[in-house]
């Protein structure tokens, strides 16, 4: 089920989220020009990466709409999900302000974003493409963070940027993994949700309003979360990037420490 390419959404970003890219080019700014470990430092870093990450979560959430815009849910457009605007998402303090506290104290990049999207009348292979196309952001923008900081990236100078961008870059893979775990809830389950019987999924849908709560309490789990950052470590070191910058930026987000 596909549309001529010649319709257009109404596509039009928000102030709102130039504000919060403005927000973070400028921690980027401070980040450049800082000394390392300075307190100047840390509140670019933090501005950079906290800033950088709530503009990830509303690209993500815009895969899903565009994508569902595309296969005919134009309800996305009056809903104001095209805007890239997070105030429009169904709960802006779960979505948006819950992964930024876990990244502020934690350094855990959970899913965010929620937008309801009309999906139950259409063909599981455009419920996958509408599902995955989250995901599929926070992969190209880990692979385009990456391939900045492998090509560009120094730590001899303007060392506090690179870590801070090291540490987005580190978010954005751990977001794509945790995203695609197919737990109810989430998108890798939402992605296998059309294979599955009704009936199985029926018995699941009680479990989806639970499935962040079950992966916040997997991570708290030491041995989980220490199996599961060093795989991410893993991934992100496949760029040649060294996993210790994504830690440098972790240590200089928390400045108030």
């Amino acid at each position: 089920m596909t549309f001529p390419r010649t319709r257009r959404a109404t596509v039009r970003p928000s102030p709102v989220f130039f504000a919060v890219l403005a927000a973070a080019v400028g921690g980027g700014a401070l980040a450049w020009q800082a000394a390392p470990r300075s307190t100047t430092a840390g509140v670019g870093v933090f501005l950079l990466v906290v800033a950088g990450w709530v503009v990830t979560v509303c690209l993500h959430e815009f895969g899903h709409a565009y994508t569902a815009w595309r296969y005919g849910d134009h309800e996305v457009a009056a809903r104001g999900y095209l805007t890239l605007n997070p105030l429009k998402y169904s709960h802006p303090v779960l979505s948006i302000g819950l992964p930024v506290l876990f990244i502020a104290l934690g350094g855990i990049g959970l899913p965010g974003g929620a937008v309801n999207l009309r999906t139950d009348l259409l063909p599981p292979r455009a419920v996958r493409r509408i599902t995955l196309a989250g995901p599929a952001v926070n992969a190209l923008a880990a692979a385009g963070l990456l391939a900045a900081i492998r090509l560009f990236g120094d730590a001899g100078t303007h060392p506090a940027f690179w870590w801070g961008l090291s540490f987005l870059a580190f978010l954005q893979v751990m977001a794509t993994v945790l995203n695609l775990i197919p737990i109810p809830g989430l998108d890798g389950y939402a992605a296998l949700e059309p294979s599955l019987s009704p009936r199985t999924r029926h018995s699941l849908d009680q479990f989806k309003a639970l499935g962040m709560l079950l992966l916040i309490g997997l991570l708290f789990v030491p041995s989980v979360n220490r199996v599961f950052f060093d795989a991410i470590y893993a991934l992100f070191e496949l760029s040649g990037v060294p996993g210790v910058w994504a830690q440098y930026g972790n240590y200089l987000l928390r400045f108030w420490q």
